[in-house]
């Protein structure tokens, strides 16, 4: 697939094919029992993770890579799939197989997701949806341990890593928390701002689930209705052992995996 010249701006967005190094699939193993497509994948996910295939750039097509590998087209097509399947790359009508940055792979900690974002290299945007001072529902006023219909701060935001929504971000905060900005709020994640206020966040208790998509969750999301999206719900205290804040929020699975260490005891 070769690049057409043009003057028009989204042509002068649309990379050239970027070739692949020539020792990428030196090693396959051709007579094993690991599937051509599964070693083939490897190696492309390999090359993604590793920088070698940045963000942005573009496969050449099936035909061709086929070509050069002496492998069939349906061989390479499953193979691409596969990291399609991960979020590692992504079809475009008329641009062709680019890489895009791959899934956000958090630790369960207590960071911000802004944070897990900053330090994976990607770059975080925030959308305020609803920033707004409610009085406290008994399930709200339960778990931040205060009196129903006291005043607290609602969050609603989307984050987006470079350009792509990736979660629903829903914050509930006790009302000394109620004079955030809005600008601070969508320039610096939740947790950097409480730091900043003095707040030490020392334990949270953190429930993951999954569940279907609502419509509007599924538009702002960019994934069809009633697909299925990762959720967590999160209690964070202080090191007095007071609830400072209670989360509830959902993610995109192709854009968002948790990754939790277990130890023997």
């Amino acid at each position: 697939m070769s690049a057409h010249s043009s003057s028009g701006p989204e042509a002068q967005m649309v990379q050239a094919e970027h070739p692949l190094p020539a020792d990428l699939f030196l090693d396959l193993e051709r007579s094993g029992p690991v599937p051509m497509y599964y070693q083939v994948a490897s190696r492309l996910e390999k090359a993604i993770t590793e920088g070698t295939l940045p963000a942005g750039a573009r496969l050449e097509n099936e035909v061709a890579l086929g070509l050069r590998l002496g492998l069939s087209r349906p061989t390479i097509r499953r193979a691409i799939q596969e990291l399609v399947d991960k979020g590692l790359l992504v079809r475009r009508r008329g641009v062709g197989t680019q890489v895009v940055h791959g899934r956000v792979t958090r630790n369960v900690e207590l960071s911000s997701l802004y944070e897990d974002l900053e330090s994976s290299g990607q770059t975080p945007e925030t959308r305020i949806l609803d920033c707004a001072v409610v009085p406290a529902d008994a399930h709200a006023a339960a778990i931040l341990d205060i009196a129903p219909g006291s005043a607290t701060l609602h969050l609603r935001r989307l984050r987006l890593a470079d350009g792509v929504p990736i979660a629903i971000l829903e914050n509930t905060l006790p009302t000394e928390f109620s004079d955030l900005a809005e600008g601070d709020l969508a320039g610096h994640g939740l947790y950097q701002l409480l730091r900043a206020r003095g707040v030490t966040m020392r334990v949270a208790n953190q429930r993951i689930g999954a569940r279907e998509a609502t419509a509007e969750e599924a538009a702002l999301l960019g994934i069809r209705r009633g697909s299925a999206v990762l959720t967590m719900s999160r209690t964070v205290f202080d090191n007095s052992g007071r609830a400072v804040e209670f989360g509830q929020h959902c993610y995109r699975p192709d854009r968002y995996s948790f990754e939790v260490t277990l130890v023997n005891r």
